[in-house]
């Protein structure tokens, strides 16, 4: 029997683009090169091998980011106890929105979503590193 589902990656993608904030990626550059927030790389640790990684982000795999998040957790990470901004990025701007949405419905804050991802970041000749 065929998976009849409620709601798809798209709708879940609207929903949460008309909830969050994105920010464009020349004000995420200077945002993070002022150290005025944490940017959370939530690529998949294949991706940073390949395509390589933003200096000084925070790296946290989207499959553990509840965990990370949540103080009561035994895997809390306490880059997420601080003050922020957060901005969640990912490849191409997709996953970090849902990343960002979920971290705002959590209570994290404040929060937003790298808009075009870590594809716009180097597009706009951000600073990248290899892995």
């Amino acid at each position: 029997m065929k998976q009849e589902i409620s709601i798809g990656y798209k709708e879940l993608c609207e929903q949460a683009n008309n909830e969050v904030k994105t920010i464009s990626t020349g004000d995420a550059i200077s945002a993070h090169t002022d150290g005025r927030a944490v940017l959370v790389d939530i690529r998949d640790v294949r991706e940073l091998k390949r395509d390589g990684k933003i200096p000084g982000a925070f790296h946290a795999p989207r499959g553990m980011l509840e965990f990370w998040i949540d103080p009561n957790s035994p895997y809390h990470k306490d880059v997420f106890a601080g003050d922020g901004p957060f901005m969640f990025m990912c490849a191409g701007g997709m996953r970090s929105l849902l990343a960002t949405k979920t971290a705002q419905d959590m209570g994290l804050k404040p929060v937003m979503n790298l808009e075009g991802g870590f594809g716009a970041w180097k597009k706009a000749d951000g600073p990248v590193e290899p892995e």
